[in-house]
């Protein structure tokens, strides 16, 4: 995913109320960009950081600019978009990076299932083996001092019932997979971060034994692009 116009680099002064984020560009002046990122952005949201802007050109829109990239404390670059993990999922899959989720004929995405109001992020149809498979996307951001990604950043009742929906959909005789979508390069595992959730983590647990599969890419952050394109292990110890 390459983005296009150009990036604006900026150093962040403060994020607050959850979407809003001040920035000082490199002429002095202080920007209001939102923040497409509901989580507690976890070592992503620090003072002084430097972030990377995308400028919808929108002359409607009351914050025309959008956060996309952050460097985090370790100087490495994370993508904190959830909004984009969709369609850098979707790449992966037409391009084989994401091997485990090649063969099917249709790929759609935000098509509502289950009993508990949901959208399925991305539904695989027309497989050989003539299943469904159903793709819950999560955004992964946080990452711990052992270089454990983690997720989720915050409690989530959401991640949760999405994980309840995918297990039901496994007990109707599909394919389900909850995939972590982690827009950063220096982890090596994927984790539940049951010191922030431990409902979630119980879950996902429970999700896994009911037939559920883990899958975990992280991908290459920068001004440029963002991609997918290796495969992490999810351990849930």
């Amino acid at each position: 995913m390459k983005f296009t116009p150009s990036l604006i680099e900026g150093i962040l002064l403060r994020r607050y109320k959850r979407f809003l984020a001040d920035v000082q560009l490199p002429d002095g002046s202080v920007i209001t960009a939102h923040t497409p990122n509901t989580g507690s952005m976890l070592g992503c949201c620090t003072p002084g950081s430097r972030v990377w802007l995308r400028d919808s050109g929108s002359a409607t829109r009351k914050y025309r600019h959008s956060w996309e990239l952050v460097e985090a404390g370790c100087g490495v670059m994370v993508g904190i978009n959830t909004a984009i993990v969709n369609g850098l999922v979707a790449e992966a899959i037409d391009s084989g990076v994401i091997g485990e989720l090649a063969g099917y004929g249709r790929l759609r995405q935000e098509v509502r299932y289950g009993q508990e109001n949901s959208r399925i992020d991305l539904l695989l149809e027309d497989g050989v083996d003539g299943r469904d498979c159903y793709v819950e996307i999560k955004n992964v951001t946080a990452r711990d001092g052992d270089g454990f990604a983690m997720f989720p950043d915050a409690v989530s009742a959401r991640g949760t019932k999405h994980l309840r929906e995918l297990a039901a959909m496994v007990a109707a005789g599909h394919r389900a997979v909850i995939f972590f979508c982690v827009q950063r390069g220096d982890t090596h595992t994927v984790r539940p971060a049951d010191e922030i959730d431990p409902a979630y983590g119980q879950t996902l647990r429970g999700a896994l034994a009911s037939g559920v599969e883990a899958l975990a890419y992280a991908a290459t952050v920068e001004p440029g692009g963002i991609a997918l394109v290796r495969p992490l292990p999810v351990t849930c110890p």
